[in-house]
């Protein structure tokens, strides 16, 4: 067990853990963020096969490293998006060519209202530190024991919270509000099922990286303000 207080260690995967969790979250947000499907009369957002994954990298940076290093990662997704909106934003609004036709389906597939932008960023910030909280709150309570347990309770604590803010906030009063309670109640569980389905994939992971990384931290002394960035 790693005490606050300990040197800091140099660690093999932290950094490509990192850059597959930057990854994920903008693809999430990127690709079909606003766009809703329905299969077999179930009604759900298109990212929710991108999005649930950030909340399992969370987890798993959390349970080996800790919440301190954990909540850099957030910090890095937060800029991420920051930076791909603007650009996004710049991009689309630089007036096109002539002879180039396509600037109506480059709006259409990168383009957010800022209304969206917003939502994301919040539910993003807010949901993706209570799902670290949690998770950090429940190792030291549970002394360790039951990952399962840490990963589901944190994911639902964590998704709901994102669930909650971001689609009232970004689709209430554009979408039917029966689509929105809808959408977001079915991604919610769905979100929630991502998480028990890729659950032994996180304990295998969580076993290769404490063994590689000699690291099982406990957040027992942490600051858990999330605005820092140093651990």
């Amino acid at each position: 067990m790693t005490h606050p207080t300990a040197p800091k260690k140099n660690y093999r995967y932290y950094d490509f853990i990192m850059v597959a969790f930057v990854t994920i979250l903008l693809t999430s947000n990127l690709i079909g963020a606003a766009k809703v499907c329905e299969w077999h009369g179930f009604t759900f957002g298109a990212g929710i096969f991108f999005f649930p994954l950030s909340y399992v990298f969370g987890d798993i940076m959390t349970e080996v490293y800790g919440y301190g290093r954990a909540r850099k990662i957030v910090w890095a997704g937060f800029a991420a998006m920051i930076y791909a909106t603007v650009m996004a934003e710049v991009i689309i609004r630089m007036p096109p060519s002539p002879i180039w036709p396509n600037q109506g389906a480059l709006e259409t597939m990168f383009g957010s209202t800022w209304r969206i932008v917003v939502a994301s960023l919040t539910a993003y910030f807010i949901g993706e530190f209570t799902n670290s909280f949690v998770m950090a709150k429940m190792k030291v309570a549970t002394k360790g024991k039951m990952l399962w347990m840490r990963t589901i309770g944190s994911t639902i604590a964590g998704e709901f919270v994102d669930s909650i803010i971001f689609y009232p906030v970004a689709f209430l009063g554009i979408w039917e509000t029966s689509l929105v309670i809808k959408v977001m109640i079915g991604n919610y569980f769905l979100k929630v099922a991502w998480e028990v389905v890729m659950t032994p994939f996180t304990y295998k992971i969580v076993a290769f990286l404490k063994r590689a990384e000699n690291e099982d931290y406990f957040d027992t002394d942490t600051d858990f303000t999330p605005f820092r960035i140093s651990t």
